[in-house]
């Protein structure tokens, strides 16, 4: 990598439409809650890659969509954000999409994903010749387990090199990054997709569920909680950062990709994980404290945030 370039970053997978519903008062099942609803173009590779491109990071985005009108939203939001958009349009295909359903304070209740596009293409495109040349351009590429687990497998193959990232999305698709975990430099997850992954019950300690993903072959991670402590594995050993209180949560949604872009290039300028981790914890808190999945903010914002999160700790 050039010193003097920005960092290419090849981010492969979810760019849709996201809807959030907030209600306005606690929640009470089976029932209609009062409450509204919002959109804009989100997805946890589109998501984490604005955050990765305000942090510096240079971005070719390749996802899917529809020839609808979503489809059309997305296009120009990746045009918006300055990236170099390879993704592909199927005319005769609806959008894919998800809908998020928060509570009062912000936290998710239960979240929608018609994504079927994602599962029946995603593998077509890792065989064309578009997707090599990218992943040769790349010094790092991130996918998302929207990608079926033969897609990824492809994308690892034709990575010439460059570090791949993966984020696990969800319990529910998590699993189709097991195969790759050999060739996947660092996973993000919360403690959901670990414990599912691992094959742990949701009562054992985290460290217990990391011994059984470096036994299935990943070396390195890093888990989030909630507002817990974020959990940082490598071969080398493991560390927590404790996130800085935010005053007020705003949404929740997006922070874990916020976290993701942000370590990932501060990973690309040599940072190592424990310390790249922190630079994402820091971004994540902007999210929170933000309406928007991706909000905007500067150099300033940003060191303000970071000067609040406290250093990785080794745990024993």
């Amino acid at each position: 990598m050039n010193a003097d370039k920005a960092p290419r970053l090849l981010a492969i997978g979810g760019a849709h439409p996201d809807r959030r519903g907030r209600l306005n008062a606690p929640h009470i099942p089976a029932t209609s809650n009062p409450g509204r609803m919002s959109e804009e173009v989100g997805g946890g590779i589109f998501n984490a890659a604005r955050i990765a491109s305000r942090r510096g990071a240079a971005v070719s985005l390749m996802s899917l969509r529809g020839g609808d009108a979503a489809g059309s939203a997305v296009a120009r939001a990746i045009e918006d954000a300055g990236f170099e958009d390879l993704s592909a349009t199927f005319l005769d295909r609806a959008t894919p999409s998800y809908t998020a359903i928060l509570d009062h304070d912000g936290e998710l209740i239960t979240g929608f994903a018609d994504m079927a596009l994602y599962d029946t293409a995603f593998p077509k495109q890792m065989r064309r010749s578009k997707a090599r040349h990218a992943a040769e351009q790349a010094d790092a590429i991130l996918c998302d387990a929207n990608m079926p687990e033969d897609a990824v497998a492809r994308l690892a193959e034709i990575r010439a090199g460059a570090p791949l990232y993966a984020i696990a999305v969800s319990p529910a698709k998590a699993g189709r990054l097991t195969a790759s975990f050999p060739q996947i430099a660092v996973l993000f997850m919360n403690v959901r997709e670990a414990r599912s992954l691992a094959g742990v019950d949701d009562e054992a300690a985290l460290p217990r569920a990391i011994e059984a993903l470096r036994a299935l072959g990943l070396s390195a991670g890093v888990i989030t909680g909630g507002g817990g402590s974020v959990m940082i594995f490598t071969p080398e050993g493991l560390w927590q950062i404790t996130p800085p209180r935010i005053e007020e949560i705003v949404d929740v949604t997006g922070a874990g990709d916020a976290l993701t872009g942000a370590t990932l290039t501060a990973l690309m300028r040599g940072t190592p994980l424990p310390q790249a981790v922190r630079e994402g914890v820091a971004a994540s808190g902007l999210v929170i404290a933000s309406a928007s999945a991706a909000p905007e903010f500067d150099d300033t914002a940003f060191l303000a945030a970071l000067e609040r999160v406290p250093a990785p700790q080794p745990v024993s």
